[in-house]
């Protein structure tokens, strides 16, 4: 198969959200002689702050989304809330990707997991909610208990609500206040754990992990890689992260999240059709990290090597660190195997991701160690 006709470094490259992963994309992009224009609703934004042109415009003022594509050789997006509307105007001047119907799949939950389940794919059970009604015929077949999500516009634990004995099911769909949510299953799983692929415009596919990661608060709170598994398991999750990347032909980065259950069963709890934050290791541990992948993706280059220099863990920075007191950097960075990356956030709120730290290390165990040991350090005071 002959490559695509790839947008060569010197062209300028447009990404929807301002955030810290479109900082981070915006870096890689630079460092590879690209330019970067950014549009979101913000300004002085974590993207904008290292971009060529930070357009402020809500994502549904589609002139403004139409003058943003026409300064643009392609266009990618950093995080899953971006509305069809938008990305459909972008498609009329330059290539969006990956494609809108892949954003379009995965922002929302019922969706997602009915294109997966569909696919033959091993996805946590679900029950569809359009009603009240609905959500008290599912507990009936779950034996009253699972976690109620929306539909649409759920990260981080937002939008879900947990439905045990002691629950009012009730108020719980009052709480979530939705006209279309989901009734997951409850699974009994040993750990979590996330692969991340990057499949290139000629179908060239190189995934990173999987990565153990640990939560807290419903955040993502350490990864670590390799992860501490049976190799069965890291091969599976491989393939079928790499499945998922083809059957949606993917172009660009996607994570796909799993459950590992007691009896070893890999299920696929979402993805998200962009960097996420448990490849945030990739930046230090590995030849080419997320973020270069998905520039080289997008543009229609050759991927680079996903190959791992040294066992790694990373730990995220919530706005929790400045509280208190603010940080003691001098502390984490007297650390000298340890690496601070931090967002250029403006203000820090607690539960907010501000940075994050990498270490390498001989283990991934001795590396989370070291990493969770600088967090405390900056708390040291």
């Amino acid at each position: 198969m002959s490559r695509p006709q790839a947008i060569e470094p010197g062209a300028t490259l447009g990404i929807l959200g301002s955030g810290q992963l479109g900082r981070m994309f915006a870096i890689s992009a630079r460092r590879l002689g690209y330019r970067v224009v950014v549009l979101s609703p913000d300004d002085d934004t974590p993207t904008g702050q290292v971009a060529d042109v930070e357009m402020q415009a809500d994502y549904l003022d589609l002139d403004r989304i139409a003058e943003f594509a026409q300064q643009v050789d392609v266009v990618s997006f950093e995080f899953e809330n971006v509305p069809a509307a938008t990305t459909e105007a972008c498609e009329k001047f330059v290539p969006v990707r990956p494609a809108g119907q892949v954003l379009y799949i995965s922002q929302n939950r019922f969706r997602e997991k009915s294109y997966l389940r569909d696919a033959g794919l091993p996805v946590t059970p679900f029950h569809d909610l359009r009603s009240f009604e609905d959500l008290q015929a599912a507990l009936l077949k779950t034996g009253g208990n699972g976690v109620l999500k929306t539909a649409d516009w759920g990260y981080d634990g937002k939008g879900q609500v947990r439905i045990d004995a002691g629950t009012d099911p009730q108020s719980a769909w009052s709480q979530l206040n939705v006209p279309h949510a989901i009734l997951e299953e409850f699974i009994d799983f040993q750990c979590e754990l996330s692969v991340v692929g990057a499949r290139g415009m000629d179908g060239e596919l190189v995934t990173y992990g999987p990565m153990l990661n640990t939560h807290a608060h419903h955040i993502l709170d350490v990864s670590i890689a390799p992860a501490p598994l049976p190799d069965r398991v890291l091969v599976e999750a491989c393939d079928i992260a790499r499945n998922v990347l083809e059957r949606m032909n993917v172009v660009g980065v996607m994570c796909v999240e799993f459950f590992l259950t007691k009896n070893g069963q890999l299920l696929i709890n979402e993805t998200a059709p962009r960097p996420h934050n448990s490849g945030h290791l990739t930046i230090d541990a590995h030849v080419t990290c997320q973020f270069e992948q998905q520039v080289r993706a997008i543009c229609g280059l050759p991927l680079g090597s996903n190959r791992q220099h040294r066992p790694a863990a990373m730990a995220n920075l919530l706005g929790d660190v400045w509280f208190p007191n603010p940080p003691d950097w001098s502390a984490a960075c007297a650390l000298n195997d340890v690496k601070v990356h931090l967002y250029g956030k403006k203000e820090a709120r607690k539960g907010r991701k501000m940075g994050h730290l990498t270490v390498l290390a001989d283990s991934a165990e001795q590396a989370a160690q070291r990493v969770i040991a600088a967090r405390n350090a900056l708390q040291s005071q």
